[in-house]
This record gives C-alpha cells, sequence and structure tokens, in this order.
C-alpha cells in the first residue's frame, strides 16, 4: 500500500521548481544462449548496480510446494563449487560493496552494489551459482527453518498480515497469486532437497534471465562482460512458456470476516480484480494508477477529505494499485475507522464517497497537481541506479517491454479526468470484489 511520496512543499505548490526528465541511455541485447541484457547509464557516480532477474516467482511453482521459489532464492547463497556458503556476500562486502535478493509473484532477483570496476567479479560469482548450485540434506534442512521462523515473523505474529494473505486467497481461486509467497506453512515444512532443485533446474537459466547493469558503465564494456561470464552458459532447451492456470468468472462478491485477539486497529478492506499494464497498451493501467491516487494518495485524496475530515468517519484511509503485474492484478481500498464507528458503517460511507466521486467526477486541480508529483517522483527517483534496475526488472519479467518503461511517465501524464472516472466504473464491480473486515476476537461469556 505505498504510495507516492514528496516533500510538503511539492505536495502543496504545483510552482515548484522541478527539473526537466532526461532521457536515461538504455542499451539492450541478446546473447546467444537467449539471455537478455539491459545497460542503464548513469555516470554521476562512479557505482554500478548489477542484477540478474528470473522470469520465474511463486506463481509459477508446481501445485503443492508452495513457497519453493523463495526457498531457494535462500538456498542460492549456500555456495557452489567455486565458492563456500556465505562467501558470496563476503567477496562482496570484502570488496565494499552490499548485496541481497527477493522472491515476488513474478520474479526472482539478485542484485549488488558495487565500485562499478567491480563488475566483472560480480558476473563472474552470479553466474557460477547460477548453474552449479551446491545443496545437501544439510542446507536443506537448515534453510527450511529459516524460512519458518521468517514467515512465523511476518505474517503468522501479525493478525494484518494473515487477513491479507486470507483476502488473497478468496480474490483467486485458481490463479497462483492467491498463494502466498512465502508459502503456506504446511506445505514450507514438507519443502525437500528434490522440490529446490527441479525449480532451480528448470527455470534458473540464462534463457530464462535478464541482466540488468545500471550505473557508470559504457553499454560495450557490459556486453563483453556478459559474453565472457554468460554467455558460455547452456540454456534450457525445455523451457515452457509461462501458462498460469487462469482464474474463473466471478460472478459475485466475496466476504469474510478476520478475528483474531491481537488485533487492535480494526479496519475494512475491499479488493477488486483489475487489469495489469500491458505491453502497447498501457492507458487502462495508467488511469488505475491515477485513479489510486486520485482515491487514496494522501491527505488531499478524496476518500480523505470526505471520510476523516468532513464526515469524522475515519482515522485513516488508502487506496492501492500496482499493475506491473504479468496476470491480473488488484485494486484496493482501506478504511480505518473512527472511534465509535463500525465496520459497517464505515464500509457504507466509503460506498457512498466512491458513488459521489464518479457522479462529480475528477477535481481537475487535484489531477493537475498529482500528476506534478507524479512526474516529480519519477524524476527525483531517477537519482537511484537501484531504483532504476529495479523499474526495468519488474517491467521485463512482467511482460512489458524496454519500449514501455519509457513510454510509462507520458502515457500517465496522458491521462483526462474522463479517463479516471471510466476507470473507476469499470473497476468497481462489486461482483468482481472481496471485502474484508479485521476484527478483534469476540469476548466469550461465561
Amino acid at each position: 500500500m505505498r504510495h507516492i511520496t514528496l516533500s510538503l512543499a511539492l505536495a502543496l505548490s504545483p510552482l515548484v521548481a522541478v527539473p526537466a526528465q532526461a532521457e536515461v541511455p538504455v542499451t539492450t541485447y541478446t546473447l546467444d544462449n537467449g539471455m537478455e541484457v539491459v545497460v542503464i547509464e548513469d555516470h554521476r557516480a562512479p557505482v554500478v548496480e548489477h542484477m540478474v532477474w528470473y522470469k520465474a516467482g511463486s506463481a509459477d511453482e508446481q501445485v503443492g510446494v508452495s513457497g519453493v521459489a523463495h526457498f531457494l532464492e535462500h538456498l542460492l547463497f549456500k555456495g557452489t563449487e567455486k565458492l563456500a556458503p556465505g562467501e558470496f556476500s563476503k567477496v562482496v562486502a570484502d570488496n565494499g560493496g552490499t548485496d541481497n535478493a527477493f522472491t515476488s509473484l513474478d520474479q526472482t532477483a539478485y542484485h549488488q552494489r558495487v565500485a562499478a570496476d567491480r563488475l566483472g567479479l560480480m558476473m563472474e560469482m552470479e553466474s557460477d551459482r547460477m548453474v552449479n548450485l551446491q545443496l545437501d540434506e544439510a542446507a536443506i534442512k537448515t534453510e527450511r527453518d529459516v524460512i519458518i521462523e521468517e514467515r512465523n515473523m511476518r505474517t503468522e505474529n501479525d493478525p494484518g498480515a494473515l487477513f491479507r494473505e486470507q483476502s488473497m486467497a478468496a480474490q483467486y481461486l485458481n490463479h497462483p497469486y492467491g498463494t502466498p509467497v512465502i508459502g503456506w506453512r504446511h506445505e514450507m515444512e514438507a519443502l525437500d532437497l528434490k522440490a529446490a532443485l527441479d525449480y532451480y533446474r528448470e527455470f534458473y537459466a540464462p534463457n530464462n534471465a535478464i541482466l540488468i547493469v545500471a550505473g557508470d558503465v559504457q553499454p560495450d564494456a557490459v556486453l563483453a562482460l556478459a559474453k565472457q561470464y554468460y554467455e558460455p552458459l547452456a540454456p534450457n532447451p525445455d523451457l515452457q512458456p509461462r501458462a498460469r492456470p487462469s482464474e474463473p468468472r466471478q460472478m459475485a462478491e466475496r466476504r469474510m470476516v478476520f478475528r483474531d485477539a491481537r488485533v487492535s486497529t480494526p479496519y475494512v478492506m475491499r479488493t477488486y480484480l483489475a487489469p495489469e499494464r500491458d505491453p502497447g497498451a498501457q492507458e487502462t493501467a495508467a488511469a488505475l494508477t491515477i485513479l489510486a491516487e486520485v482515491l487514496g494518495g494522501g491527505q488531499t485524496s478524496v476518500l480523505n477529505q470526505k471520510l476523516q475530515f468532513d464526515l469524522k468517519k475515519a482515522v485513516y484511509t488508502s487506496a492501492f494499485y500496482n499493475g506491473t503485474s504479468l496476470d491480473d492484478t488488484t485494486f484496493g481500498l482501506v478504511v480505518v475507522p473512527a472511534p465509535g464507528v463500525s465496520l459497517e458503517e464505515a464500509e457504507r460511507e466509503m460506498d457512498g464517497v466512491i458513488a459521489q466521486f464518479i457522479t462529480e467526477g475528477v477535481d481537475e486541480k487535484q489531477l493537475e497537481r498529482i500528476k506534478f508529483q507524479v512526474r516529480a517522483s519519477q524524476i527525483y527517483g531517477a537519482d537511484d541506479v537501484g531504483r532504476l534496475a529495479r523499474k526495468y526488472g519488474d517491467a521485463l519479467t512482467s511482460g512489458l517491454t524496454v519500449e514501455d518503461v519509457k513510454a510509462w511517465p507520458e502515457v500517465l501524464q496522458a491521462v483526462t479526468s474522463e479517463d479516471v472516472v471510466a476507470a473507476a466504473k469499470m473497476v468497481f464491480d462489486r461482483n468482481h470484489s472481496v471485502t474484508g473486515f479485521l476484527k478483534p476476537a469476540e469476548e466469550v461469556t461465561q
């Protein structure tokens, strides 16, 4: 539920100067083994972000082994024929760099930030663990305990996380987006060496990977290093197209109440199935992106103004949408009611505000301010090579192209008030929704 955040001065005054958005030099190649290479030049500091993205995430797992994508991400730090367990990160640190990895629904990525002259070393190590991972039963048991404890900390100990997990499972009956990235606990406990190696051998191959290098580099030099370290790796000839089970037609709204004794702040959340950004056709996703900001993007948003300040029915409101997704995503609304306001009343008031918004339309000054903030955020975001690399990696592993990424800022700026209202009418279909109440546990009377 992250939103674009800027300084208060930016939020309040569209007269604040914002530098022009310069075109970031982006060069692409494809190696002989099918690996894609994207080079993003930024010569302001002698650093480089080296990222390898695999076009495989938790939604690409086989049924019954949920969590294996994230499990394997952990296991990739266990060593290869050349590197002892933990040595990868030690070498990065010894060279003044940082490294990490993450798994999401549609991708898994490994990244290092180092001095530009250490890029070759990063490629040497990353290409090694793409094909030479060494695992044994001891590593499996140790790391399985680690990911189960991670689930305990991030999910089991947080009623809000459990609630959102159940909501996603209700939203997606058949598509794997309904399965949590970290996995269902009972399946995580059974993850074994075979499950990890099966996923590794299927998806960790150069023809399923994208190399993204952002920073103080020259494209030709990056290509030469990629040819040296990545191109000799054999592709997986049996790699299949990314085909997931499709979601059946949703014909009725779904509702749930999640109770937990640890809940101190009840709230109502509703999510709707929503289209993602599609290559060459990003206009609908752009309108939904702007809609989320109009409705819940800050103090001046529609939900906040109406429910918190005018009606005094809420202490917090939010709207969220992330269109960078391979398959249909969700658009969500959250309302935390004010003291004395029930969740049922908060929901009714939320629906009333939405209906009024669709009737009255978008305030043009608010739309102008949001577009200004969006552009400013994009411009200042370009100061971080890691964010630049991640922007392209997220998009390319979600089915978009470099051209789509470059066009996205202007597609957002072209959104009209009519587009925003049309997007609202399209997405706010209760038959495509899940409404959830997060509540404290009911008191038991003797």
